[in-house]
């Protein structure tokens, strides 16, 4: 009996993951690190990073709206909710332009190489634009408070 190499999986055990489903999972849950288990398992610990990166910047946003921007832990923890949505963001964005025939070697081996169609491509547009207000807003909000922090400071 011939044995495959420990990279190769038989046949029946090859998957096949969507690449349209795999952008609008980022688009959608990518926060939640949605798109990552779906392409890659529970195992992943990038999925996982993706879920506490959301965690920290959620009690940042609930302290500072019961707090006020004022209160230093709130404003130094709400940025990180922006850059995992950036990061899902820029996921959904490497996704859903990237060749159907790489996707189909990486994702779906051994099936035959499906066109992804307009739904990745809006689903880039839609990334694209969120991604982008949420890099903008992140970067004006934390320079904004890191300036007041310095200008606020007491003289040394």
């Amino acid at each position: 009996m011939c044995s495959l190499p420990m990279n190769v999986r038989p046949m029946t055990m090859a998957r096949s993951r969507s690449k349209t489903m795999a952008t609008w999972l980022a688009v959608v849950g990518g926060v939640l690190g949605a798109h990552r288990f779906y392409l890659h398992g529970k195992a992943d610990p990038w999925a996982w990073l993706h879920l506490v990166g959301t965690l920290i910047g959620s009690i940042g946003v609930v302290r500072m709206r019961h707090l006020g921007q004022d209160d230093q832990l709130a404003w130094m923890l709400a940025p990180v909710l922006g850059v995992v949505v950036t990061a899902a963001m820029l996921a959904a964005l490497v996704i859903g332009l990237m060749a159907d025939e790489r996707w189909a070697t990486r994702f779906s081996p051994m099936q035959p190489i499906r066109p992804s169609g307009w739904g990745a491509v809006l689903g880039v547009i839609a990334a694209l634009l969120l991604g982008s207000t949420a890099l903008m807003s992140t970067l004006a909000f934390s320079g904004q408070k890191f300036f007041e922090y310095l200008a606020l400071r007491p003289p040394t």
